[in-house]
């Protein structure tokens, strides 16, 4: 590790014990928040697991809202941005963000709302709509709110290089998820699951599924048909690790004829588009594959000038009835729980 690293983890400790020490600087809702994190930047799946609780949420009857910081926004505005009220979608990518918009899109019922407060944004949506549980995206580190539920998400890589940043991918040292209610972890199986978990003093543990869904042609493109799997294509990405959708979209069965890396929330260009298009023809390619994130920050450029088609990323964390079945008995043991079941009945 270098020194620099070695400053950072210190550091990020440091500010994980201060907060730990004075609980009375940590605010608290008057509903539950479900927080979920992690230790390492980018890539990890923090914001389709958010998504994934807030629809488990949704459909057991409660009102969840979605606090996020709505990272690299062009027109960062103070206060609270709703994104989305739950009924319709306010805001554009440049107020929204990237994942923020791309949640508002994914999950109609429940609003999306960005701050650099997350307890601002947890009032606004109890006072003004009626929200009677929070999930928190991208929240281990927030120690400003407090939470009921703190979901680390954690895989092996993490384990076998802790090291923090700058040399590495890790925010804070890797014993620090000892403060997770649960790991929700990246493994093959459960009982490789299980052992990732007792290597980090860490009880409850689920696993993280992912994979990949019907792809969906953007824009013009709509209502066309797609190319059969195995057509060539070339593959676009701007997230944090572009090498997983490079690959998922090889497992998938496309003949991936060029792969295309942007920086992760990159704000594309038309002379970007251009160029995609321009390796398609190349490439032979009668198909451009991109992220479902990437599609956000793609579409408003259009008319596209070759078919694109955005790649859902699918998340389950297993069991599945074992994780809802523990998740909703975490929250019942809330005061504030019982307040938002009062309230909605």
């Amino acid at each position: 590790m270098s020194l620099a690293s070695s400053l950072y983890a210190r550091v990020a400790r440091q500010r994980r014990d201060w907060y730990a020490r004075r609980p009375r600087w940590r605010r608290r809702l008057a509903r539950p928040v479900v927080s979920v994190g992690s230790v390492a930047v980018g890539g990890s799946g923090k914001t389709p697991v958010a998504g994934l609780v807030a629809r488990l949420l949704l459909e057991v009857g409660h009102r969840p809202a979605i606090l996020t910081r709505g990272y690299a926004r062009a027109d960062a505005r103070d206060g609270v941005t709703v994104v989305s009220d739950g009924r319709q979608i306010l805001v554009g990518l440049d107020r929204a963000g990237d994942e923020p918009l791309m949640l508002a899109r994914q999950l109609p019922g429940v609003p999306v709302l960005v701050s650099a407060d997350r307890y601002l944004a947890g009032r606004f949506a109890e006072a003004r709509l009626a929200c009677t549980v929070h999930v928190l995206d991208d929240g281990f580190q927030h120690f400003a709110l407090e939470r009921d539920v703190d979901l680390v998400l954690l895989s092996q890589e993490e384990i076998d290089r802790p090291v923090t940043l700058p040399s590495g991918r890790l925010r804070e040292p890797i014993d620090v998820v000892r403060a997770a209610t649960a790991l929700v972890v990246t493994a093959a199986d459960q009982a490789e699951a299980e052992e990732i978990g007792r290597s980090v003093g860490v009880a409850e543990v689920f696993r993280l599924d992912r994979r990949s869904g019907r792809p969906r042609l953007l824009g013009a493109s709509e209502g066309a048909a797609l190319p059969a799997t195995g057509a060539r294509v070339v593959a676009v990405a701007g997230i944090a690790r572009p090498e997983r959708f490079f690959d998922a979209v090889a497992t998938e069965g496309w003949t991936v004829a060029d792969r295309l890396a942007f920086a992760d929330h990159h704000r594309f260009t038309r002379g970007d588009v251009e160029a995609i298009a321009t390796a398609a023809r190349e490439a032979g390619a009668a198909l451009v594959l991109t992220t479902e994130k990437d599609a956000v920050r793609l579409e408003p450029l259009g008319p596209l000038p070759i078919p694109v088609a955005a790649v859902p990323l699918c998340v389950t964390i297993e069991p599945e009835d074992g994780f809802a079945a523990w998740l909703l008995e975490r929250l019942s043991r809330t005061k504030s729980w019982e307040a938002g079941l009062r309230a909605d009945g």
